[in-house]
């Protein structure tokens, strides 16, 4: 009976961290090079959104479908306004000139080509690799609901030569 008592502890403890405290994926795809890289192994927390919103430039990992999650970086706060004129992302008219994680001139602004209004809990996504990313400017994609991020990307565990965390 000891023993079915600490397996039923083991199981129950698993479920809830997976499921409140954290996690770890994979990266798949090159969306986020060159801060992460295909293969990629990361923990995601989920604790710290308990205590507080997102912000702007955390890692993100939501559903795309039941079977695959993506990873981005938050651009664009509830209640803001996003665009892309020129190559460059626009924050209520302001041109975004800290986000040294995209080092290249958008080319497709997609829905960002006009201004994107972000509700009261909508995000809006972009991959670091700004050119090779299925983001907030696809329609398959758009803004992202609060309630649907999954956690913050805070740790590579694999490839060991990574390993440490990320930003």
């Amino acid at each position: 009976m000891y023993i079915v008592g600490c397996v039923v502890v083991a199981i129950a403890l698993a479920f809830v961290v997976t499921h409140y405290v954290g996690h770890h994926t994979r990266v798949d795809g090159s969306s986020m090079n060159n801060t992460l890289k295909n293969g990629d192994y990361l923990v995601i927390e989920k604790v710290s959104y308990y205590l507080h919103d997102p912000e702007r430039y955390d890692i993100i990992v939501f559903p795309f479908t039941d079977e695959v999650n993506y990873i981005k970086r938050i651009i664009g706060l509830p209640g803001e306004t996003v665009q892309i004129k020129d190559g460059k992302v626009f924050i209520n008219g302001n041109e975004l000139s800290d986000d040294v994680y995209g080092n290249e001139l958008i080319n497709d602004p997609g829905l960002a080509a006009n201004p994107v209004s972000l509700g009261a809990n909508e995000y809006f996504v972009l991959g670091d690799n700004r050119n090779s990313s299925i983001d907030s400017r696809k329609p398959v994609v758009g803004n992202i609901d609060g309630k649907k991020i999954d956690g913050k990307a805070v740790f590579r565990i694999y490839p060991f030569a990574a390993f440490g965390g990320v930003e």
